[in-house]
């Protein structure tokens, strides 16, 4: 088993097994346990319901309790299927460049963003996204984490669960460098870029944003939020033009 005690014996079944394919198999098989908690709360849904229905003299109690019991049945399988759909990025179900470039689309090319979306130097740095605006230029990359990985930052520094985020932060920092050089020589118009970590699954602190090390990590639903709160207004309509179609010509396109 993956991070397993050389004083523990190793369990077969889980020999060569990754991480996502052992949190597959643990989901399969509580399906039946999650299935009885969830009859359990229903039960109490149904007592509580009809209490309630009793206390303040509400028609037909039963139907009353039964309707709240469906309620909190309803409520729990939701509550577990949003916690494994947060995983699907982690797990190879869904990809998160695709889900966050569909998001930046949406919500900002009406403000006047431009969205390219995979884009390197060539031979060097690459980037899953870059945002042209009227606020600025920003790079946005994905990655996707165990939800039992907790996100944050101490000491001014980065941490992924038990392991530092320094080496992530530095190679999306001089990405963001090199393709300001490049945008900033072959457009002439100056530019600095900053660099932003699209987040799924993983734990993150109330408010849903770490910043350290020159590097923002945030849900991507939460993407056109912060650049709309950091814009400036530094770029004219003009300027985007030529930055973006810079870009589309100079800037290699990785399919």
């Amino acid at each position: 088993m993956p991070g397993g005690s050389i004083y523990v014996p190793q369990d077969d079944k889980f020999t060569g097994a990754s991480p996502q394919q052992m949190y597959e198999k643990f989901w399969v098989e509580g399906i039946g346990e999650r299935r009885k908690m969830r009859g359990v709360k229903a039960a109490i849904g149904l007592a509580a319901g009809m209490a309630l229905a009793a206390r303040f003299s509400i028609p037909q109690p039963v139907l009353f309790g039964i309707a709240v019991a469906a309620i909190v049945a309803v409520a729990d399988a939701v509550v577990a299927w949003y916690a494994h759909e947060r995983t699907a990025v982690w797990r190879g179900k869904r990809r998160g460049e695709v889900l966050t470039g569909r998001i930046l689309r949406r919500r900002l090319t009406k403000e006047g963003y431009k969205v390219l979306n995979g884009r390197a130097v060539r031979g060097e740095a690459s980037i899953d996204h870059l945002l042209i605006g009227p606020g600025g230029v920003w790079i946005v990359d994905n990655e996707a984490f165990g939800p039992e990985t907790e996100l944050a930052q101490y000491g001014g520094r980065l941490f992924f669960g038990e392991k530092y985020g320094t080496k992530m932060a530095d190679g999306l920092n001089q990405a963001a460098e090199r393709l300001a050089t490049v945008l900033t020589e072959k457009s002439g118009i100056p530019v600095t870029i900053e660099a932003l970590l699209a987040v799924y699954g993983g734990g993150m602190p109330r408010g849903g944003i770490v910043s350290a090390e020159r590097l923002t990590l945030l849900r991507p639903r939460r993407i056109p939020r912060f650049i709309r709160s950091r814009a400036t207004g530094a770029l004219s309509d003009e300027q985007v033009e030529t930055l973006a179609r810079t870009a589309a010509r100079e800037l290699h396109k990785i399919t």
